[in-house]
């Protein structure tokens, strides 16, 4: 998965994968609280320019309902 996260063009670092079970409320919360910190610190997705071009404004979505 990180070889073609980075043949794509995003960092690896920016996946994780932990195992926490249903019973570790506090362990959960704390994962969670340090990759979101570690995501901070990359900065923006490399992705997020292109995703926010092709989405539709409001006004263009609710037009076409």
């Amino acid at each position: 998965m990180r070889k073609l996260l980075a043949f794509s063009g995003v960092d690896p670092e920016r996946l994780l994968l932990k195992w926490v079970s249903s019973a570790e409320g506090p362990r959960f919360a704390q994962v969670v609280t340090e990759f979101t910190e570690k995501i901070r610190i990359l900065g923006p997705s490399p992705l997020a320019d292109s995703r926010t071009a092709k989405q539709p404004t409001a006004g263009m979505a609710s037009e076409a309902s």
